[in-house]
């Protein structure tokens, strides 16, 4: 052998896989093929398929028994009796307490007037300007709903005014404003008032 050479590394045991026809044989200083992997994935498809549905299964079982077990202990309510209404119960009648007269005062409407109906000059939205009197004998707060009506008599626009409380016989001044452009003349109707008492 020459000094310029390497020596050959040593041989190699191969695996006994015969070659296909015709084709070359493998070269010694080749590295040796790996194995073929196995297919496997069928029988990890199939096991995961069979898990998944042993433990739907499960789950639909386990739901079933709950459902009967609670069904079992939810009592029923008694049959009716077969007695006729003529005849009287054994219970003890029950009384209702006596509803005392409403003692509120006069209607909530009454406490509102309209001091004031204009729809403003630069963007012809409409506003009602509203004086509340309460009187009522307790301190109470107020909603009221306002509608503003064309010549016609047509819905145009609502606006709502709220209160915080407001002392037997005092008086507020609040506003109601309405949203979008109407039309001069429109005038401003009481529609509802809500008094709560505090």
């Amino acid at each position: 052998m020459s000094d310029y050479f390497p020596p050959p590394p040593p041989e190699q045991p191969q695996p006994e896989h015969p070659a296909p026809v015709g084709a070359s044989p493998p070269s010694p200083w080749a590295a040796p093929a790996a194995p073929p992997g196995k297919q496997r994935t069928g029988l990890i498809v199939t096991l995961a398929v069979g898990g998944g549905l042993v433990v739907a299964g499960a789950m639909v079982a386990l739901v079933h028994a709950l459902m009967d077990s609670v069904s079992d202990s939810i009592a029923l309510p008694p049959e009716r009796s077969d007695a006729s209404y003529s005849e009287p119960y054994d219970e003890e009648p029950s009384y209702e307490e006596p509803v005392e007269p409403d003692a509120a005062g006069p209607p909530a409407e009454k406490d509102v007037t309209v001091t004031k109906c204009t729809r403003d000059s630069l963007i012809g939205w409409p506003h009602a300007d509203l004086r509340i009197v309460n009187r009522s004998g307790s301190p109470a707060a107020y909603i009221v709903s306002i509608t503003f009506v064309d010549a016609d008599g047509t819905v145009v626009s609502d606006g709502v005014a709220t209160t915080e409380e407001v002392a037997p016989g005092a008086s507020v001044e609040v506003r109601a404003q309405g949203s979008g452009e109407v039309a001069a003349g429109t005038e401003c109707r009481i529609a509802e008032v809500d008094r709560h008492a505090l």
